[in-house]
């Protein structure tokens, strides 16, 4: 997409975006994979984390489709992209398995 007569990747305001959104992706597939790691060697502090896991994940998952729809404008609503069906699939995912609130309070146990 371009705005003002560039394209919006040549922001620098929209790469510390994309780099802020890469970052938060990784970070929760490392919580996510350390949780299944300690989840398989049967360790006792599994449940928390891997409620930790799935609290960050779903966010980071939401906050960066979030993000996208934003960087795309009106487009990103139109179901001719996946973004509007990715924000609502992250969005899903924060309920399911257990709300992020629950978690807080399985973490906190």
């Amino acid at each position: 997409r371009e705005q003002f007569g560039a394209p919006l990747a040549n922001n620098q305001t929209i790469q510390f975006k994309l780099a802020d959104m890469a970052t938060k992706l990784h970070t929760a597939r490392l919580m996510v994979r350390q949780a299944a790691t300690m989840l398989d060697n049967k360790d006792p502090n599994a449940t928390a984390f891997c409620a930790m896991a799935k609290r960050v994940a779903t966010d980071a998952g939401f906050e960066v489709c979030n993000d996208a729809l934003q960087l795309h404008g009106g487009y990103g609503y139109l179901q001719d992209y996946p973004i509007e069906r990715y924000l609502r699939d992250a969005r899903v995912h924060q309920i399911l398995e257990g709300t992020n609130e629950i978690m807080r309070l399985i973490i906190g146990r």
